[in-house]
């Protein structure tokens, strides 16, 4: 999505005071089945500019399948456009040499308020019909930190959801209600492969909404 300059542009300067790196915009059809709004890009997607497309991405499009969905169906985004990135020192397990890495990281509440304005225009713009939150970071965005996925992955949640204030120094709930399946995030399989069981059913679940 081409984001407004006025909009973007103060988001992108103010990120620079935070260990964030790159800017990835949402993409996907303006009138897609469902949103899907994620955590925040990693160090593939602020490469080629396209939401989901490391190992995470793979493991959404077999979800988006067990769904009767593909990548065009819908249009992905996260709560956090910019990469945020660790800072640490290790050894080189090859040289032996010590070297500083900078991993992927958890963003920050700070972080996901200052890209909170990216995410409200996308949704007003485009009016989902369905919003799939996927990890904590895009469910407690959008309904409050006291969510936490797994108590509530796979279930169907007719709310408003938050939005920044005007002074951009907290969050106010919208006026118009939406519907929002919450689902684990696809990389959570890497960690927990018992979750298998649980990301199929939800998935498949969200064909069974679909149609209705």
């Amino acid at each position: 999505m081409d984001y407004p300059k006025e909009l973007a542009y103060p988001i992108q300067q103010l990120s620079k005071a935070y260990p964030l790196e790159g800017f990835v915009a949402g993409q996907g059809p303006l009138h897609p089945r469902l949103i899907i709004v994620g955590e925040a890009p990693g160090r593939t997607e602020v490469e080629n500019f396209i939401p989901f497309s490391g190992q995470a991405g793979k493991e959404l499009i077999k979800s988006l399948a067990r769904a009767g969905l593909t990548r065009e169906d819908v249009y992905i985004t996260s709560a956090v456009r910019s990469r945020p990135y660790g800072t640490k020192e290790r050894v080189n397990k090859r040289s032996g040499a010590y070297e500083i890495v900078h991993p992927n990281r958890t963003p920050t509440k700070k972080e996901v308020l200052l890209h909170a304005p990216l995410l409200d225009y996308e949704i007003a713009q485009i009016d989902p019909p369905i919003i799939v939150t996927v990890g904590n970071i895009g469910l407690q965005r959008l309904l409050g930190n006291q969510m936490v996925i797994k108590h509530c992955h796979g279930q169907v949640i007719q709310s408003t959801i938050q939005q920044c204030n005007r002074e951009r120094t907290g969050y106010q709930w919208s006026t118009l209600s939406y519907l929002i399946v919450p689902m684990y995030h696809p990389a959570a399989i890497f960690y927990n492969r018992t979750l298998a069981a649980d990301i199929e059913k939800d998935w498949t679940g969200l064909k069974t909404i679909l149609q209705q």
